[in-house]
């Protein structure tokens, strides 16, 4: 007698069914609240306007009644920094105020060229002035300038750090004990220490509490996207891939009209984890991975779950479903090992986790450029996320034409080539250096988004989740090195950043003519699949012919 895969029985469940979309749309809103968490420092961490506070001055600004900005203009030193003159952040005249004889009628002829030139200067010592109109980050609260100006690199860096140490230790928990646990264990984490970075008295409590926020956050999300994967058929993966992905650029959308409002980033931080909290409630709502439960060899509950699927699917099924288990039935846990025993994985882990890193830099990099480049900062962030929704188009218009593998080369190759044209554009071409810029964007974002549903589907289900996680940890590896990358390549030439983003996105895209195309092909169960995929596909046909007409009568057409 022969026994089905839970790819033969959604032919009678339904594909992509009322059931399939009830939990997709739940899965979806976990996309949204990850931007937030993701980018949000352009608004927590913004750096103002800053220079040297001192008491003497700030009497004469008061009985004068200057402004702020006058009053760096005139008792600020100016300093060259690349050429160009600027008023100083980091430091200030050691003068008595008081003996200077600085009057308020006429403050720049009393404080003669002369008498700055031979003024002694010195480090800021009573903190600083901010030109931040109201607005609070936690740059402005924990005076994170000047010689601590690294800690708002950490504050990114050690949020990947918390990615990479979570996306393994939940991928491993999410292939050892399921998806939907993982899922949500990882939303009560995110809940717990997303509220305690807001409730953070210094910066090192700040910074701690970032990375544990991290460990849960990229790990849930994970989870979910292979969980909605595992629950359609395969011509709706793409679909639900891209898309799953896409509510990550509603949350860019959403996120500059949120810090509009929100001016304080210890609230602005509560906003962004709300969400979490709410998602627990998805215990309820959504049901755990049947392709999981085959493979821990709990074919009654995976059974229940497709009969349940079915049910609300208004589908009838065959009692060919009471055959059905998993072709891993030998296998029960994964392993690193996995991963790169045999040719072929060890080929894809390789190459996926390069694109993974690559991703992750160009993308990060392209972003916090905008910051370093001035101009409104809610505006760009609009515009960087309108930029996404055509490469989300883009995928589902390509991928199911042409397959995986050139469009996803092709957005590399695209994002790199914008990077380097990008550099050598001349700054009085603002504008059109500003549309090449975007197409640079717009082909990351592709990839970036191609190589998550590319990396499910060349790994089979026992190792998936694991497969995922670990490749995907060079994109936080790539998360901690971008900001180091970026400010400190710009500080020897704006454009260097730009030149090594499309060095990588060249060489990303040449790996990935390396890989299989997987346009059509079932998810793989096995790695025999992975390494004899001809086997794979011969059983899916002879089973196919062996379907009873039941099947035929509740298949579903093919098309999204």
């Amino acid at each position: 007698m022969y026994s089905y895969t839970f790819d033969d029985i959604l032919e009678e469940a339904g594909k992509f069914g009322r059931s399939q979309k009830r939990i997709f749309a739940l899965l979806c809103m976990v996309s949204m609240p990850w931007a937030g968490v993701y980018v949000g420092i352009v608004f927590q961490g913004f750096t103002p306007e800053h220079w040297c506070r001192d008491s003497g001055v700030s009497q004469i600004r008061k009985s004068c009644g200057w402004n702020l900005m006058d009053t760096r203009k005139i008792t600020v030193p100016v300093v060259n920094t690349s050429g160009v003159l600027v008023h100083s952040q980091c430091e200030q005249y050691e003068l008595d105020w008081n003996a200077t004889g600085l009057t308020c009628d006429n403050p720049e002829s009393d404080l003669t060229d002369a008498l700055r030139s031979k003024a002694p200067m010195t480090s800021c010592k009573e903190g600083w002035e901010y030109d931040y109109k109201g607005r609070q980050s936690f740059v402005t609260e924990f005076d994170l300038v000047c010689a601590d100006a690294w800690v708002v690199d950490m504050y990114q860096a050690t949020l990947n750090v918390g990615f990479f140490v979570g996306s393994i230790a939940i991928g491993y928990l999410a292939d050892r004990f399921g998806r939907k646990a993982s899922f949500l264990v990882s939303n009560l984490l995110n809940g717990i220490f997303g509220i305690l970075v807001a409730w953070s008295p210094n910066w090192v409590s700040m910074l701690v509490f970032r990375a544990l926020y991290g460990f849960g956050v990229k790990g849930g999300w994970v989870a979910g996207y292979v969980l909605i994967t595992e629950l359609v058929g395969v011509e709706y993966r793409r679909t639900v891939g891209v898309v799953y992905q896409m509510f990550f650029s509603v949350g860019i959308l959403i996120l500059p009209l949120i810090s509009y409002f929100i001016t304080d980033w210890r609230w602005l931080q509560v906003v962004i984890t709300a969400p979490y909290i709410l998602f627990l409630s998805y215990y309820w709502f959504i049901p755990e991975s049947p392709r999981w439960l085959l493979s821990q060899h709990n074919a009654k509950k995976a059974v229940e779950i497709t009969e349940a699927i079915a049910k609300e699917n208004k589908k009838t099924l065959s009692k060919n479903i009471e055959t059905m288990r998993d072709d891993n039935a030998d296998t029960s846990t994964a392993s690193f090992m996995d991963l790169i025993r045999t040719p072929k994985m060890r080929k894809h882990t390789f190459i996926l986790s390069f694109n993974w890193f690559t991703s992750a830099v160009v993308y990060q990099g392209l972003i916090m450029r905008l910051g370093i480049l001035g101009g409104n900062v809610y505006i760009d962030f609009l515009i960087s996320g309108l930029v996404e929704f055509p490469a989300a188009f883009l995928i589902l218009f390509t991928i199911d034409r042409i397959g995986r593998r050139l469009p996803f080369a092709t957005a590399n190759i695209v994002a790199g080539a914008a990077c380097f044209i990008t550099a050598m554009i001349p700054e009085t071409m603002f504008w059109f250096k500003t549309a090449v810029a975007c197409i640079g964007r717009l082909g990351i974002t592709m990839a970036f988004e191609m190589v998550v549903f590319v990396n499910t589907e060349l790994y089979p289900t026992f190792v998936r989740n694991l497969g995922v996680s670990v490749c995907s940890t060079l994109c936080d590896i790539g998360g901690i090195v971008a900001p180091f990358l970026l400010y400190r390549l710009a500080a020897i030439w704006l454009e260097l950043p730009l030149i090594i983003f499309g060095a990588l996105a060249f060489l990303a895209g040449a790996l990935v003519l390396l890989l299989p195309e997987t346009r059509g092909v079932p998810l793989p169960d096995t790695i025999d699949d992975i390494e004899f995929p001809e086997n794979k596909e011969l059983r899916r046909k002879e089973m196919i012919m062996l379907l009873p007409t039941a099947t035929m009568t509740n298949k579903e057409p093919e098309t999204v």
